[in-house]
């Protein structure tokens, strides 16, 4: 939260968004790279064998999944099923476990599909993972949210809407169910005079009142682009000496302050709000394998490269460094050779 801190304060002292990381980049900047000599047969063989020897070849499932890209992969699962007339997912999960097998089950989604996965995953069973469901909905386009509850709709027979409904109430209801329209607006173009006026709102529901009016905090949030909101942060600095980062962090508490920081961070730099969440996931006791596995192949064909570049900036050490220290094994390799050869 420092890191970020001291990084939304230049918003306030800077005449533009030259900051913002958002959409509008056509550089690759994933770290999973589609396999030039790709033969869909070859692999589905490899794959095969490598299943069928004893006690499994897992370097061979991590040379194969680990580094062709998702359209790769699916090809890789036709060709399997054609040639075996098996599902390549149901074999794999015959010989592997733990959080191996959920990483390698992961690559063999479609990015619409794992996400849909993530949101069930966090949404059933005893306690909701709030902060999952607030990640994918407070970082993905609305073009990955429609997907995203297409196939939810498709696969689980609910619309993700309702399913959010009936485990999460109040403010962060709200806020998850405004971002899950995905009617957000994308529109790269700032509106100065709305920008000026948004940091105002903000500023009168919140910081400048007694109690936080947080339904104005949750409508200009979910709504605005990030453009935009970068654009407002910087215009929050003339009525707030502290910031909105910092004013959100004292007006609000729990899993709604945690919703719309994501929003915040998202906004002004999205790798970097994940290279936190890696962070995170592996200090202090205990490792959360289920955060590690998520970002590492949601962003693998995405941003992952300038995650890992935001993260030894940010902590002094690399990515790499961390997972060789806080996990072990096949899930230590796969996750290894997805974050690339840095």
């Amino acid at each position: 939260m420092a890191f970020f801190q001291k990084f939304l304060q230049k918003i306030c002292d800077d005449d533009s968004s030259k900051g913002f990381k958002g959409r509008t980049e056509t550089a690759y900047f994933g770290t999973v790279k589609a396999d030039p000599n790709f033969s869909a047969q070859n692999d589905a063989a490899k794959l095969k064998k490598a299943i069928e020897t004893k006690g499994v070849d897992e370097a061979t499932i991590v040379e194969v999944l680990a580094k062709r890209s998702n359209a790769q992969r699916q090809q890789i699962k036709a060709a399997y099923q054609q040639s075996t007339g098996q599902s390549l997912a149901d074999a794999l999960k015959k010989g592997l476990k733990s959080d191996f097998e959920e990483v390698v089950l992961a690559l063999l989604m479609t990015p619409p599909e794992y996400d849909a996965f993530e949101m069930k995953k966090a949404i059933k069973g005893l306690g909701t993972n709030e902060a999952a469901l607030s990640e994918i909905l407070g970082t993905r386009s609305n073009k990955e949210i429609t997907a995203m509850k297409s196939y939810f709709k498709d696969v689980y027979g609910k619309l993700l809407e309702e399913d959010i409904k009936s485990e999460v109430s109040g403010k962060l209801e709200t806020a998850l169910v405004a971002l899950c329209k995905a009617t957000r607006s994308e529109d790269c173009k700032i509106d100065d005079g709305l920008a000026k006026s948004d940091a105002k709102t903000l500023f009168e529901a919140g910081e400048n009142r007694i109690g936080t009016v947080c339904s104005v905090l949750i409508d200009v949030l979910t709504s605005r682009s990030e453009s935009q909101l970068c654009k407002i942060f910087k215009y929050y600095g003339q009525y707030s000496k502290q910031g909105l980062a910092k004013a959100l962090e004292s007006e609000l508490h729990g899993n709604i302050e945690d919703c719309l920081m994501t929003l915040v961070k998202s906004a002004w730099n999205k790798p970097a709000l994940f290279a936190e969440k890696l962070h995170l996931a592996m200090k202090g006791l205990g490792t959360n394998t289920d955060t590690l596995t998520r970002i590492i192949v949601s962003r693998s064909e995405i941003d992952l490269q300038k995650i890992i570049e935001e993260y030894k900036r940010m902590y002094g050490k690399t990515l790499q460094e961390d997972i060789l220290k806080e996990t072990n094994g096949d899930y230590e390799k796969i996750l290894l050779t997805l974050c690339g050869t840095q």
